[in-house]
């Protein structure tokens, strides 16, 4: 028996068999399509392709819509190696871009990324892209109001066992939910957020338009883009109520004199009361002053997911939640408090030790330049334009060469056909993935890199307590390689191979990570076998890994002694620094701003768009394969909204619908559920883009970034702002079209 790993668990295999492990108390569903996905001749990029336009020096006017030419390894290597020298010389490496963000492997030496950063910092260097997509608000905002980085606050998350013993009232804004918790970077070997909620005596209460975001919790279907509205009512009843913990917001906040006059309307003429927030949020003030005083009475967490700061004005909720818990004062106790990202990943809250293990060496990027991470399609539009991140005053850097392994970003990024005409500005793109994704369809040069099924490599999770060989199950299709193998031809043409490989295989770079493993264990007393005998045994257990955490527990108990890295040493609930930078869309507290786009202010004909991870695939990873494409309608993604919305628009289950807002337009398979607001249409993300060439403005599979506006949540973090979007929709009328992405663009040989 072998076994290998991924984002979405960890298998054992057989001859045939893929299997979950055994210990795996509720396996993901995402894994069913894995294997399907993997082998799929119709989506695999078989042998190296440059595009014939570029070819002919059409600078990328046709990219997404030309034929390709398959070429020899030993000329994709030369043609690269020369773009990327060509480049540096006449441009400088700044002209560089390689933000390659994407989940790829669980590996940790095939990890894309990492080698792809190895190679260009050897090469002298690129611009590169900052925080990620699932949670930039928050990674901006907490070292401001926490004093910690984002993966500080997700380390230190209160533990799941301490939630299910001592909570009396959990509060989850935007749910918490099994179908996001299928997943883990870096590797998960088993799923316990399913069972922990299982064990939970609580009251829950599901804050979220979507009821299946938190299945048999009381459900407070909410407005969506409203949640900060409420945050803030609740703090206002307990403020009136009198049943704030003055003593916790005198000796563990700062800013609660401006908060609070904010609060009660001093500064402005309007009290954040729960009369006001009624109509905003659609709830009645009866029931948000009695979950007030309620909270205040029980044990309470106060939840947030990773979803409520991909908004318009994405920080705020964050802040509001927080300074909500700190006014019930529980902050630092067991089981109760501030939490954010139960169940957005299946590791957040886990009872175990953290673990930092060895990871491939990338060296050092001598280029400065970077752009946050979802600002890449404005960088690509606008070079040499200011903008505003983190109370800095930034220059977009002039792109003319865009690198990208192991990542989609025609999946990720937001208001996807202005991406398409962006993306025709670099004069050459060069792409290595395993599969014809929209982003590989978008390449100059085209390098087929192996799955992870199909080579060696290490799970190394630190958050995660076993360690994991993943055994190649299948030998690569076609001629695809390894990332390294690829990068190391390319390196090669450049006459720098001995640097990056360092003169060792990836067999002995593998047994150089256990070495390093092994090194990291003994420090902690703990004595892992070498690598031939892990090898053969496939999975190490880390002994005694049980720990139970809570956050802030520390500060919270000795805020003298044990301060935070912030302005004041406390938790920050008025922020002098950002109230100097006197941002227009981010105010120094929290505070309620209404989104740009809203059903506050929409025809009655506008639906909310929510747009949340998929249940069948790990965002676009796997769509072509078999778990994936049973779940669609008609090959199209499947939408869902409410009967009665169906009904006023002659809709019904099963019927291809057509949503669309200025932005495009997308195609679905209806699906009718009451499980949602009226106001709302859910449209889970991941299917590949795939325009239609005939109706311009057209995806035919059913990809909501089509729709959502590409916008920063406020110039404060950049953030993505994607669960801010009004669609409309219809029944497609006409024919429909036939899907492009089940088949290879046109190959043909190169002559």
């Amino acid at each position: 028996m072998r076994y290998t790993a991924a984002h979405w668990g960890a298998y054992t295999f057989d001859d045939d068999t893929l299997s979950p492990v055994t210990d795996d108390p509720a396996p993901s569903r995402i894994g069913r399509g894995w294997v399907s996905a993997a082998r799929d001749p119709a989506s695999r990029i078989l042998r190296p392709a440059v595009r014939k336009g570029w070819l002919a020096g059409d600078r990328g006017a046709d990219r997404g819509r030309d034929e390709y030419l398959e070429v020899s390894w030993e000329r994709a290597a030369a043609l690269s190696a020369q773009e990327l020298s060509r480049v540096s010389s006449e441009h400088g490496n700044s002209a560089i871009f390689a933000g390659s963000y994407g989940w790829a492997s669980a590996g940790r030496f095939h990890h894309a990324q990492s080698q792809l950063r190895r190679f260009l910092n050897l090469a002298g260097g690129f611009t590169w892209a900052r925080d990620t997509y699932s949670h930039a608000a928050a990674e901006v905002l907490f070292p401001h109001v926490l004093g910690l980085s984002n993966r500080a606050v997700q380390d230190g998350m209160t533990s799941w066992p301490l939630v299910a013993r001592h909570c009396t009232l959990l509060v989850a804004f935007g749910g918490i939910s099994g179908r996001t918790a299928q997943i883990n970077s870096a590797g998960t070997t088993t799923h316990e957020v399913v069972p922990w909620l299982k064990q939970l005596q609580a009251r829950v209460v599901n804050v979220s338009p979507q009821q299946s975001d938190y299945p048999g919790a009381e459900w407070w279907a909410i407005r969506p883009g409203t949640d900060t509205a409420l945050l803030l009512a609740l703090a206002h009843s307990l403020w009136s109520a009198g049943l704030h913990d003055d003593d916790f917001l005198s000796r563990c906040t700062s800013g609660w004199p401006q908060f609070r006059s904010y609060l009660t309307g001093e500064t402005d003429g309007m009290p954040k009361s729960a009369e006001w927030a009624a109509p905003l949020c659609d709830i009645p003030a009866t029931r948000v002053h009695q979950l007030a005083r309620d909270m205040a009475a029980g044990r309470t967490m106060i939840a947030l997911n990773w979803g409520m700061q991909r908004a318009d004005h994405g920080e705020q909720p964050l802040w509001a939640g927080l300074a909500l818990a700190a006014m019930l004062g529980q902050i630092g106790q067991p089981g109760t408090g501030f939490s954010f990202g139960y169940g957005s990943t299946t590791a957040v809250g886990r009872p175990a030790k953290l673990y930092d293990w060895p990871s491939l060496p990338q060296g050092r990027n001598p280029v400065k330049d970077y752009i946050p991470v979802a600002r890449i399609t404005d960088m690509l539009e606008s070079p040499g334009a200011p903008y505003a991140y983190n109370l800095q005053k930034r220059v977009y850097p002039d792109i003319r060469l865009v690198w990208w392994a192991g990542g989609n970003p025609f999946h990720h990024h937001q208001d996807l056909f202005r991406l398409e005409r962006a993306w025709r500005n670099p004069e050459t793109v060069i792409v290595q993935d395993h599969s014809w994704t929209a982003t590989a369809r978008r390449a100059d040069i085209v390098l087929p890199a192996t799955t992870p099924l199909e080579r060696n490599d290490l799970m190394l999770s630190r958050r995660d307590p076993s360690l994991i060989y993943m055994s190649q199950r299948y030998a690569p299709m076609g001629a695809a390689l390894d990332d390294h193998d690829i990068l190391r031809r390319i390196s090669a043409e450049l006459g720098f191979e001995d640097a990056f490989t360092e003169g060792r295989s990836p067999d002995e770079w593998l047994r150089w990570l256990w070495d390093g493993t092994m090194r990291a264990a003994e420090a902690q007393g703990i004595e892992l076998p070498g690598f031939d005998r892990f090898r053969a045994m496939g999975r190490f257990d880390m002994p005694d890994s049980a720990q139970r955490r809570i956050l802030l527990e520390g500060f919270t108990r000795d805020p003298q002694n044990q301060p935070l890295a912030t302005e004041s040493g406390r938790i920050t609930l008025y922020s002098p620094a950002i109230a100097a930078a006197g941002l227009p869309d981010c105010p120094a507290h929290p505070g309620w701003m209404r989104p740009f786009e809203s059903l506050l202010d929409a025809v009655p004909e506008a639906l909310h768009l929510i747009s949340g991870q998929p249940d069948t695939r790990l965002h676009s990873q796997n769509d072509r394969g078999a778990e994936a494409q049973a779940d669609k309608i008609e090959g199209r993604e499947a939408c869902y909204l409410h009967p009665e919305t169906a009904a006023a628009r002659n809709i019904t289950d099963g019927m291809i619908v057509r949503l669309w807002n200025a932005r495009g337009a997308t195609l679905a398979g209806a699906r009718l559920t009451p499980a949602i607001r009226a106001d709302c249409v859910s449209l889970p993300t991941g299917a590949w883009f795939d325009p239609d060439p005939q109706v311009p403005g057209l995806d035919r599979a059913g990809n909501p970034n089509v729709l959502t506006r590409d916008k920063g949540c406020s110039q404060l973090s950049q953030g993505n702002a994607a669960h801010t979007t009004l669609v409309f929709i219809e029944p497609w009328s006409g024919p429909l079209p036939p899907l492009g992405v089940d088949r290879p663009p046109v190959l043909r040989q190169e002559e």
